[in-house]
């Protein structure tokens, strides 16, 4: 069985997918970015190839990344400005 995790949306992140936050049923990064896909879509998708994530507050582009039970995954495109 895989554990939730809480993914928090953040800027055009945000906009793509419809929501602020929302659980999902995921072991790695990369099961829950094609999780995450498909309850959204395309636009989510186009949007996700920009992003870097914070699990737990650590960044990582690592897609391989074993998420822990109950982890916190922030979504954050790139932003503009200073």
């Amino acid at each position: 069985m895989t554990d939730l995790v809480t993914v928090r949306y953040f800027a055009g992140a945000r906009a793509a997918s419809g929501v602020d936050t929302e659980s999902c049923a995921a072991g790695t990064l990369e099961e829950l970015v094609g999780r995450i896909v498909e309850a959204h879509g395309e636009r989510l998708e186009r949007v996700l190839t920009a992003c870097s994530f914070l699990v737990d507050g650590t960044q990582t582009r690592d897609r391989t990344l074993q998420l822990s039970p109950g982890a916190v995954v922030d979504v954050l495109p790139p932003f503009a400005g200073g």
